[in-house]
């Protein structure tokens, strides 16, 4: 799928919100075709899983065909949507019995291995995003994934700008020691 600019992206989103509030529940699909993906690439750093995401995106949409006015009258449909499937996902994990975690993490655990073994540069670079702590790692994928500003995640995380530049800096620090390893092999090879 082509890669809109953030403008584009935004306004197309206004234009599927307006749509939905004016035409009813029959446009949620454009909707859910335009951020899909990149709603579900936000929710996995959240919930660390692909079925809890997907589960979170599912209840996103439901909301938002439940008052699809919000959406539409949000000043930044895009954070609105971001946030919303934010507090889906969070809601999912406060949800989670302590054995379907301890599952799951074993689960990431076995996969993390597979990834290593594969050295593949993507897989490495999740695997990285996967040991940051979730609030450092959804602000790094909203700031370079979603080409958000610090002002627009804060919007979305319901933080301080400040507060979200400090986490931000702190990721890529870290980022910057978990591959650094990986990058000085690569070039022993």
């Amino acid at each position: 799928m082509e890669q809109l600019s953030p403008v584009k992206f935004a306004a197309q989103i206004r234009c599927c919100a307006n749509d939905l509030h004016d035409q009813g529940v029959d446009r949620l699909g454009s909707l859910y075709d335009l951020t899909s993906e990149r709603l579900v690439r936000y929710a996995v750093t959240v919930t660390r899983n692909m079925p809890d995401a997907e589960d979170a995106i599912q209840a996103t949409m439901v909301r938002i065909a439940m008052k699809p006015k919000i959406l539409a009258s949000a000043q930044q449909p895009w954070a609105y949507l971001l946030r919303v499937t934010r507090n889906e996902a969070l809601r999912i994990l406060q949800k989670r019995k302590p054995f379907q975690i301890f599952a799951q993490c074993r689960q990431l655990w076995a996969r993390d291995e597979e990834i290593v073994e594969e050295n593949d540069q993507a897989q490495v670079i999740r695997k990285a995003l996967k040991r940051l702590p979730t609030n450092q790692s959804e602000v790094v994928v909203l700031k370079i994934w979603e080409d958000m500003t610090f002002a627009e995640i804060a919007s979305v995380l319901d933080e301080s700008p400040n507060t979200v530049a400090s986490r931000y800096r702190y990721a890529l620090q870290k980022l910057d020691n978990y591959l650094r390893p990986v990058t000085h092999e690569d070039i022993n090879v």
